[in-house]
C-alpha cells in the first residue's frame, strides 16, 4: 500500500496492460469513420514488432501462416514478413476491403501467438489501412503497450509529412468507438508500413 501512494505522489503510474480485444472495435469504428469521414477500409493490415532471429520465433511465424492459411476465406497470399527501412518487422495480412472483420481476427491472431510464445516485449503496434475516394491514406494504429488506439495520415507524394489536421479530425470522430491515445506525443509516425 505505501509504495502505491509514494507511486502517486512521484507521479508514476503502472503501465496499460495490453487488451488485445479491444481490435475487434475496429468494424464499428470503420463505420463512425466511413460516415464521418469518407474513409473506408483498404483490406490491409499489419503487427509491427522488434526483429527478432532465430528457431523460436521461426518456429512462431510457422504456427501463424498455418492458422491463417486454414482460413478457406482468405482469397489472397499469406501473411507475409517484411523488414522497414528502420529495422523493425512486419507480419502483414491482406484481405478484401469487405473482411475487416477478418482482417481483425487475423491481427489479433499474430499478436496472441506473439504474446503466447515470449515475444510479447517486442511487439509495438498494428495498424489497419483505410483511404477515401480522393487516395488519402489512413491508419488506425493500435499501440500495443499502451492499449490504445491513434489515426496516422501520411501526406502522398510529400516526403515523411503527415495530415495532422485530419488525424485531429479522425481523433474527434472515433472517441467514442475507440479508446484514444491523448498523449499526442505517442502517436509516432509509422513511414513505410506495409498496405498504408
Amino acid at each position: 500500500m505505501g509504495l502505491r501512494l509514494l507511486d502517486i505522489l512521484l507521479g508514476r503510474t503502472k503501465p496499460v496492460a495490453p487488451d488485445l480485444d479491444r481490435l475487434f472495435a475496429l468494424p464499428s469504428a470503420a463505420i463512425t469513420l466511413e460516415a464521418a469521414a469518407g474513409f473506408t477500409p483498404t483490406g490491409n493490415g499489419a503487427v509491427c514488432f522488434a526483429t527478432v532471429e532465430g528457431g523460436a520465433f521461426a518456429q512462431t511465424h510457422r504456427e501463424v501462416q498455418a492458422l491463417l492459411d486454414a482460413d478457406s476465406d482468405r482469397g489472397g497470399p499469406p501473411v507475409e514478413l517484411r523488414r522497414d527501412d528502420y529495422g523493425y518487422s512486419w507480419l502483414v495480412s491482406r484481405r478484401t476491403p469487405d473482411q475487416l472483420s477478418a482482417l481483425v481476427n487475423d491481427l489479433h491472431a499474430v499478436n496472441s501467438a506473439m504474446e503466447v510464445n515470449g515475444f510479447g516485449p517486442q511487439l509495438l503496434c498494428s495498424v489497419v489501412g483505410f483511404e477515401d475516394t480522393g487516395g488519402r491514406r489512413l491508419g488506425l494504429v493500435y499501440l500495443y503497450k499502451r492499449g490504445t488506439f491513434y489515426p496516422f495520415a501520411p501526406l502522398a507524394g510529400r516526403g515523411e509529412r503527415r495530415d495532422n489536421a485530419l488525424e485531429l479530425q479522425i481523433k474527434a470522430a472515433l472517441a467514442d468507438d475507440l479508446r484514444i491515445e491523448q498523449d499526442l506525443g505517442r502517436w509516432f509516425p509509422i513511414w513505410g508500413a506495409p498496405g498504408l
